[in-house]
């Protein structure tokens, strides 16, 4: 079936939102079992993909509790890592247009992927397919595979052995990667990967994350300052130049 106002049909909008709700939700085993062997229980793991329901600020979370880290600043880590979805909100807020009471409930999906799949489409009806499909798979499979994670983590001992203190990182890397589209992008994440991985053995647990993310403000200001300098029209050229 296409859509009324001749869109995407909704067969290829739900296609590309099962994709991507599966292929994600599936990695929340890999949170159960990280998230327990941090020490987490049953039920603090499965409180935090319920009511947190974001993978990257999930991750951080456990990763600097496991690594001895102050609660608070693993928490502070976390929170500055789940920001952007306040920025995904304001965006998607115009594009779903969605009635007033029904916003709290939909502001819990607004995460990575149910933006990148809701931003992909050309019409509001099929935009507000793919934010729900994608949405409604990922919640369901994420919390469900946390739960047999973390089940499961007595059975599989010891994560460090199995080489799954990885997956927290590893998923959050394979998320990340394609967004960076951009040089100013990818400048940023190096130089947070450069901070975070330098300041470990000097700083706490959880703070290398904090002063990562001092990155992005630092090099936004350089760019500022460096477009001042050049001109819009230099600028272009220049940009141009180096493609």
């Amino acid at each position: 079936m296409r859509s009324e106002d001749g869109g995407k049909p909704d067969a290829a909008v739900v296609r590309d939102a099962l994709g991507v709700g599966v292929a994600v939700g599936l990695s929340g085993f890999a949170f159960g079992v990280t998230s327990a062997g941090s020490g987490l229980t049953l039920l603090q793991t499965c409180a935090l993909s319920l009511l947190v329901f974001t993978g990257a600020s999930q991750f951080a979370l456990v990763g600097a509790l496991a690594g001895g880290g102050n609660p608070f600043t693993a928490a502070a880590g976390a929170f500055f890592l789940g920001v952007r979805n306040a920025f995904y909100g304001l965006r998607l807020s115009q594009l779903l247009a969605l009635p007033r009471a029904v916003r709290p409930f939909a502001a819990q999906w607004v995460i990575d992927e149910t933006t990148a799949v809701a931003l992909a489409q050309p019409t509001r009806r099929s935009v507000r397919i793919g934010f729900t499909v994608t949405g409604l798979t990922l919640y369901v499979l994420w919390n469900l595979t946390t739960l047999l994670g973390a089940l499961g983590a007595d059975a599989i001992g010891d994560t460090d052995a199995w080489g799954l203190d990885a997956a927290g990182p590893a998923v959050f890397l394979a998320l990340l990667a394609p967004m960076l589209k951009t040089t100013t992008e990818r400048v940023v994440a190096g130089i947070a990967v450069v901070l975070g991985l330098g300041l470990l053995p000097v700083l706490p647990a959880g703070v290398p994350v904090l002063v990562a993310a001092l990155a992005a403000p630092a090099v936004l200001w350089a760019e500022g300052r460096r477009r001042a300098r050049t001109g819009p029209a230099e600028d272009d050229d220049t940009v141009g130049e180096g493609r």
